[in-house]
């Protein structure tokens, strides 16, 4: 399902008994983060939360993504494994083999239908560009602080579009942003983010580096900019598919990029290699701790523009369950099927449980057929894109394809009893090392620490 923008998705959250509206004014500074965070941790997260008086004139949506419910209206399915089923049924599809002109004319209809959830380049202004602010301003957002010791406020879902400039290939990523004054904020991309080897190419050429950052609109996007896709994917086919139409694209005003028509504000600027780093931070993070300051590139806004009426859509971070372990579960439940048909087949099931804080623990349910499996399916797992950043992952299965237990991989007390009572630790506990998440405060160095695997 295709929402036509953010308000459309909010209306059916509130049809659907998924939204509550808050009238009475509440501080961006702290205030609307605690409440927040108190509505997602109760159980099954809470209703999304509208604060409509925030002294600044723009509503402020929180937890939209924040229960099962919420997330698949988000995707516009019944449940996240329908999605997964689909990407399966088409890796088949496009993988058996083709013995004849009728078994290749079979696969036309199917390749229109992806043709027409490409990304298309829109003529003219989009809904994102109706109100364009004399002197761009990002003070005059609702931008949130979230916790008392973050480092100051903090644009927390934004979708950051930038390309390569030689191949001019697009990236949408999601990259916090602390703001330090009405037209400079920090850019919090990683080294392994393929926003920031976009920046090291724009810093060997000495040229200035393009962003531009859309916040709202169909809630696709903020999933699909938080999709681990590898590098020349375009995140925009995949929120095509999830939607099943295309997205629209405009040219931004001040810079040479494009993003969303439907989005509900645009930032645009640049990034200037040549510049002096910022100190960022520190920020309440999701693995709930506080990651520490450290130096970041600076953003220079050049222009901001929104919709009439926008809403300012954002998130908090830090102890689970939070909003994000809703995302992280549609990634799980969706990313499922291309793991099996192109990495590792063997593997029946996978859960990222939330006390695991996304892929810090990874388990996973195989048919084993023969031995070394289990060892093949830990080396293929912490050699695959984002899944190199696991701590602890467990290789569960039953000889032949015997599921034994007949356990699922969501009961985890029934899965630690399969597990510990067919374990044997001289033989099936593996430690390695290797690439960690740079936000994970137990490392023994940045971004680099141990692994174990059962």
């Amino acid at each position: 399902m295709a929402y036509r923008n953010q308000q459309h998705f909010i209306e059916t959250l509130e049809r659907a008994g998924e939204l509550i509206r808050i009238k009475t004014f509440v501080d961006p500074k702290l205030e609307i983060a605690e409440i927040t965070d108190r509505v997602s941790k109760t159980p099954g997260g809470g209703k999304a939360l509208l604060f409509e008086n925030t002294g600044y004139g723009i509503p402020v949506l929180m937890n939209a993504y924040g229960s099962d419910k919420r997330m698949c209206l988000a995707l516009g399915v019944s449940h996240l494994d329908d999605t997964a089923k689909e990407i399966e049924q088409l890796f088949k599809l496009l993988s058996s083999p083709k013995e004849n002109i009728i078994d290749k004319l079979k696969l036309l209809p199917k390749l229109g239908q992806f043709a027409s959830w490409m990304p298309k380049s829109k003529s003219g202004r989009g809904e994102c560009q109706e109100v364009v602010m004399t002197h761009p301003d990002i003070t005059k957002l609702p931008v949130i602080t979230c916790w008392p010791k973050d480092g100051g406020p903090f644009v927390t879902l934004p979708i950051i579009h930038t390309r390569d400039p030689l191949t001019k290939s697009r990236n949408v990523g999601m990259y916090r942003m602390q703001v330090f004054g009405p037209t400079l904020t920090a850019m919090h991309w990683h080294k392994h983010k393929v926003s920031a080897k976009h920046f090291n190419e724009y810093k060997k050429l000495g040229i200035k580096m393009p962003v531009a950052v859309a916040l709202g609109g169909d809630p696709v996007y903020a999933y699909s900019a938080t999709a681990p896709l590898p590098e020349n994917v375009d995140e925009y086919m995949l929120a095509g598919f999830l939607r099943k139409k295309k997205v629209e694209l405009v040219k931004c005003l001040t810079q040479d990029i494009e993003v969303p028509a439907d989005a509900d504000i645009i930032i645009e600027g640049y990034v200037d290699p040549n510049d002096d780093l910022l100190w960022e931070g520190p920020f309440g993070d999701h693995t709930g701790y506080y990651s520490l300051p450290d130096w970041y590139p600076k953003f220079h806004i050049t222009a901001i523009t929104h919709r009439k009426n926008p809403v300012y859509p954002a998130t908090i971070v830090g102890i689970p369950p939070q909003e994000d372990a809703w995302l992280g579960k549609a990634t799980e439940r969706i990313f499922l099927a291309p793991i099996k048909m192109t990495m590792v087949p063997e593997i029946v099931d996978m859960e990222m449980p939330v006390e695991g804080v996304f892929h810090n623990l990874v388990i996973s349910k195989i048919n084993k057929e023969y031995a070394g499996q289990g060892q093949k399916v830990m080396n293929a797992m912490w050699g695959a894109g984002q899944m190199m950043f696991n701590k602890i992952l467990v290789v569960a299965g039953s000889p032949h394809g015997v599921d034994q237990g007949n356990y699922k991989l969501s009961d985890y007390k029934q899965l630690a009893q399969e597990v510990f009572r067919n374990m044997n630790p001289a033989t099936d506990i593996y430690f390695s090392q290797g690439p960690m998440d740079v936000l994970d405060h137990s490392c023994s160095k940045l971004g680099f620490g141990g692994k174990m695997c059962i």
